[in-house]
């Protein structure tokens, strides 16, 4: 459902915009009172539009308003009002509180777990292959038709596979799917259920649950209070922006946007992009292309990057120790502007995990991603395809433009190397999804990726694919080619590690 416009997308939109008008406009003595109504507002009238029950639909509301303002989901065997919690999250400043991502409960389906079944389709034909190729003889045939006993079926799949008619269907929960390290399992109600220790903040559950039963907290509220307060406060956007705001929201009128929203300045996170190819670059020719160590796990992608420490630790020290993009940059912003609070946007919902960790508060005050900015954008009638602006950014080279895209940061790195070091080969390899960069780290394990940069990225596609963007993959693809072309760089300079960041 990437890319695509539903009511779950609306409805999300809708929560994020009355909670960003609420933190513009209203006061102390009113806050409860605004908090409380946004479920009717989203939700308005007596008769429901997507569940059985007003009551319900207002219910899974009033908890998408406690998330969207950095607050934890209330207990379901407790009274607790909507606004619980408030005083906390009613700041300036304000990190995510784990588990970064959620299930509503009273928004869960209560979707089945993997399972087999045969459908009408089925023509109960003499060869029965299905039945021949069950290794448990789990099916049989049954007035005609071919039924599953499901105590015996081990949900090989081998039955639908060998059906002529297509006639045997796969039924599996769309979070559970989605999910590449399987994190997602079922608790005693039915209901889907993270495990927090092996989530990586993907969110491509969130984005994959047709009924919007999993959501991740928001920092706008928080944000849009610090810039009310005055001070410099800075916007570093990821090169996955292009595009994902209109078609006539080029990098001029987006930036133009951004400053109208408030911010003071702002910078291509793209910058940070070419800080860490020229790094990586020279830590593959000096450490992995002399054999000193193996391989290169290129470290841009959090959900990769915890992946592979969490679950490969032998791996640990082959993951590139290089600052991620959104670091450099913000970095490079602080070096600049000690006191700026520095706010990351981009398509991502684990970057909100990497900069709640000790080591990166100083360095990113604020992540959002691009569909709470357009929230924002929304809430105080800013429209980036109308916005006239003196200037573009021009912070980047095509290199660290193109790390949006799945194989962009291995291909940045790849021609980075071949500029300083022509004399060096570089073997590149990269996974996208989870699931992949899972198996590619075994096979990195097991001694078959020796002598390769890696490039891992938890999103099927790359950073244009991630849980916070609005465009469809293969446009936002296309947009990113546009912006790379029109570059007027297209490597950075060999020395521009130490030039930021020194």
């Amino acid at each position: 459902m990437r890319g695509l416009r539903t009511p779950v997308s609306d409805l999300r939109k809708s929560i994020f915009t009355e909670v960003a008008k609420i933190a513009y406009e209203a006061d102390s003595a009113n806050l409860n009172d605004a908090v409380e109504a946004v479920p009717y507002t989203v939700c308005p009238g007596d008769v429901p539009t997507y569940r059985e029950s007003i009551y319900r639909e207002r219910a899974i509301a009033a908890e998408r308003v406690r998330l969207a303002m950095g607050m934890s989901l209330r207990p379901q065997d407790k009274p607790v009002h909507v606004t619980s919690g408030l005083e906390e999250s009613n700041v300036a400043e304000k990190y995510y509180e784990p588990p970064l991502m959620q299930v509503i409960p009273s928004a869960c389906n209560l979707c089945e777990e993997k399972k087999y079944e045969v459908s009408n389709m089925c023509q109960g034909c003499i060869a029965h292959p299905c039945m021949e190729v069950c290794p448990k003889g789990a099916i049989s045939q049954v007035d005609g038709k071919s039924v599953i006993d499901q105590e015996k079926c081990i949900k090989c799949g081998r039955c639908k596979a060998a059906c002529p008619y297509d006639a045997i269907s796969k039924k599996e929960r769309p979070c559970s799917m989605a999910c590449g390290i399987g994190a997602i399992g079922t608790d005693e109600y039915g209901r889907a259920k993270i495990d927090a220790d092996k989530c990586v903040s993907c969110g491509q559950c969130m984005v994959s649950c047709p009924f919007g039963a999993i959501a991740d907290k928001s920092q706008i509220f928080q944000l849009i209070r610090c810039m009310k307060e005055g001070g410099e406060v800075i916007a570093e956007i990821a090169p996955a922006f292009v595009g994902q705001f209109g078609p006539g929201a080029t990098p001029k009128h987006v930036k133009a946007a951004l400053l109208e929203l408030g911010f003071s300045e702002v910078v291509e996170v793209a910058l940070g992009a070419d800080i860490g190819a020229v790094a990586e670059a020279h830590h593959y020719a000096n450490h992995v292309a002399t054999g000193e160590l193996p391989f290169l796990l290129t470290s841009c992608c959090p959900a990769w990057s915890m992946l592979a420490k969490t679950q490969f630790p032998d791996l640990i020290e082959s993951v590139s120790s290089e600052l991620t993009p959104m670091v450099a940059t913000a970095r490079s912003i602080k070096k600049e502007h000690p006191d700026a609070k520095v706010v990351f946007i981009g398509p991502c919902a684990a970057k909100k995990l990497e900069a709640s960790r000790k080591t990166v508060r100083s360095d990113v005050d604020f992540v959002i991603t691009f569909e709470e900015l357009d929230a924002m954008f929304a809430a105080k009638g800013i429209d980036p395809n109308q916005t006239e602006g003196e200037s573009s950014m021009h912070d980047a080279t095509a290199a660290g433009r193109g790390y949006a895209c799945a194989g962009g940061v291995a291909d940045a790195i790849e021609k980075c190397v071949h500029e300083y070091y022509p004399d060096v080969d570089v073997k590149i390899e990269h996974a996208e999804g989870l699931a992949e960069c899972k198996k590619m780290l075994m096979l990195a394990k097991a001694g078959k990726m020796n002598g390769c940069m890696i490039e891992g990225m938890g999103c099927p596609g790359g950073c244009i694919a991630g849980a916070g963007t609005i465009l469809p993959i293969p446009k936002a693809k296309q947009e990113i080619e546009k912006i790379k072309k029109a570059s007027t760089k297209q490597l950075p300079p060999k020395e521009l590690r130490e030039i930021e960041l020194n």
